[in-house]
């Protein structure tokens, strides 16, 4: 247990360091904005490209990752319809879908595996899955949605979308390293991991400015509605279908605690940092990362103390 309450500490640190410089604007008005670019066009590829190139292929195909890729994307398509039944904006509903079945594996999923399960490459699956899919498709989705507010855009500008998006270019580059087993010199691995330490820092700090002066999450009626679901969405029905998928499988004892947990984890600070990019639901992201955080912590407790 003590893994969780750890990871969860270090995470309200960061955020906590970042309302304090929101508070005492020693970083000025744009600091939100600009820590989230830096985050989107530099270290997040960089972070992408080290991740999914050093991934072990053998250990990440697995039960585990049908459990996460079917249960990840059942949860981010359950909201859909209901976006779409309340008329939300296809940027809002996008963000929202998003925040409902992408975990935050890495700077919290990482040390839950490795204090819980004394293992850290259970999320290992999970990242895979999130980096090498959910980001790149959602990326778009919003980088099309943005460019259509402006004006329609044309049909080439559409397809090509992913190939201007640095998250799909950096996770590509890193799915060849993997696939031809290239060994990238150290000359440029090196400041490339150096740059990918930056994404977690920033996002998070970037979350922690943005709530300073920031109203109450769910005090407004229009988006308390969405705001509900995308938690439950997140924090209950995601474990559940990990839970179901997984026993189905036949899944048992260890490896089915590790997929439900994962699932359990709240919704990730990218969510938060790709809706400051596009512009697209950036007050919904945000209360739905800080709200699902706080609700997850009991329901991480209650299915360590359940299945374990």
């Amino acid at each position: 247990m003590s893994g969780v309450v750890e990871g969860f500490l270090v995470i309200a640190c960061v955020v906590v360091v970042g309302y304090a410089v929101g508070r005492a604007g020693v970083l000025g008005s744009s600091a939100t904005e600009v820590l989230s670019r830096t985050a989107f066009f530099v270290a997040s590829p960089a972070l992408l490209f080290t991740t999914v190139a050093q991934a072990d292929v053998s250990a990440v195909l697995s039960s585990a990752l049908i459990v996460t890729a079917v249960t990840s994307s059942l949860a981010c398509a359950l909201y859909v319809p209901f976006g779409w039944l309340r008329r939300r904006p296809v940027g809002e509903t996008t963000v929202g879908a998003m925040a409902s079945g992408y975990v935050n594996a890495g700077n919290l999923g990482l040390p839950v595996a490795a204090y819980v399960f004394g293992d850290a490459t259970v999320v290992a699956p999970v990242l895979l899955f999130q980096l090498a899919v959910l980001t790149p498709v959602f990326t778009t989705v919003l980088d099309v949605v943005s460019v259509r507010e402006g004006g329609r855009p044309s049909w080439a500008r559409t397809l090509t979308a992913p190939l201007r998006n640095p998250l799909a270019i950096a996770t590509g580059l890193g799915l060849l390293v993997t696939a031809f087993e290239v060994t990238v010199p150290e000359l440029i691995m090196a400041p490339v991991g150096l740059l990918a330490d930056l994404a977690v820092p920033a996002m998070l700090l970037a979350f922690g400015i943005s709530l300073h002066g920031s109203t109450m999450p769910g005090r407004d009626p229009e988006s308390r509605g969405p705001l509900v679901v995308a938690v439950v969405l997140k924090n209950v029905i995601h474990p559940l279908l990990a839970l179901g998928l997984g026993s189905l499988l036949g899944l048992s004892g260890t490896a089915l605690l590790a997929v439900v947990v994962c699932a359990a984890l709240p919704a990730a600070q990218n969510v938060f940092g790709y809706a400051v990019r596009f512009g697209q639901g950036v007050t919904f992201a945000r209360d739905a990362v800080l709200v699902s955080t706080v609700t997850s912590l009991p329901v991480i407790f209650a299915a360590v103390a359940l299945i374990a």
